[in-house]
């Protein structure tokens, strides 16, 4: 099983007005399959996606906060962490309580008002499958203030910030040696194949500058195996293309969902490859 140190993001969901149609649209795009974790009697759903039998993502019934996909970032106690944000000069906008027996959370938000969550593992630890065609990549946080992000973050969370020019690599120190531990033996070899950069193996985000007049927040992006074919049929099921790129790295495109969350699509392009 994947688990995730203090620290690390670990899981990714959205809330939207009409769960059920969100369902069929990323079950369509991403091939997931979906299974609500509620119990029948429940006044809501919690709708989990997997793909190849493995917790990916999940979507749930929108609440009072802007439709999104929304970062959850493990902690090892939620209530500590909460009173944490506090103190560094965040807010907690929900809890902490107990999410069943999956977890306790926390809905939070950084000093721009950049929302994301804690969560505290019991049950579910987070993502089981993540990098691989119709999974959560990573997200980043894009901040119009990225020193006072990173004064912010850093001592919350453990968080190493790098600049590399385009943007800053976030890394959570030991993460590399973790996963090395558990789920990934070949991680440092695999990177060092394609020349990336040191510490990368400890990466666990991205920091970079919002665009002019965007509220900071933070954004999730989704591996696919080919971003022209995706966006024609996230385009075909109602979403919206917001830009579309090439990289060192990557062929990406920015999506709105036909509920108004917006969300990357990233096809992975090293270079030789």
């Amino acid at each position: 099983m994947r688990t995730y140190p203090h620290g690390v993001p670990c899981w990714i969901d959205t809330e939207q007005p009409e769960p059920e149609a969100a369902a069929r649209f990323y079950g369509e795009l991403f091939g997931w399959t979906l299974a609500d974790a509620m119990p029948a009697d429940a006044p809501s759903s919690y709708l989990i996606a997997t793909l190849d039998g493995q917790d990916v993502a999940a979507i749930a019934l929108a609440g009072d906060e802007p439709v999104a996909w929304n970062t959850y970032v493990a902690v090892a106690d939620a209530d500590t962490t909460a009173a944490a944000v506090t103190s560094a000069g965040g807010s907690v906008t929900q809890g902490p309580v107990d999410a069943g027996p999956g977890g306790r959370m926390a809905s939070c938000a950084d000093p721009d008002g950049a929302r994301f969550r804690l969560w505290q593992a019991r049950a579910r630890p987070g993502a089981q499958l993540v990098n691989a065609p119709g999974s959560w990549n990573f997200s980043d946080l894009r901040t119009a203030d990225p020193a006072r992000a990173q004064a912010f973050y850093a001592p919350l969370f453990g968080w190493e910030i790098t600049d590399l020019g385009l943007g800053s690599m976030i890394r959570r120190p030991g993460y590399g040696d973790h996963l090395e531990a558990t789920v990934d033996p070949g991680i440092r070899s695999r990177q060092a194949a394609v020349a990336a950069p040191p510490g990368f193996e400890d990466a666990i985000g991205w920091l970079v500058p919002a665009e002019l007049g965007q509220p900071g927040h933070w954004h999730g992006t989704f591996a696919v195996e080919d971003r022209d074919a995706s966006v024609a049929l996230a385009e075909r099921l109602g979403a919206t293309v917001l830009s579309s790129d090439d990289t060192y790295w990557t062929k990406h495109a920015v999506i709105r969902d036909p509920q108004g969350a917006e969300l990357t699509l990233s096809q992975f392009t090293p270079p030789g490859g």
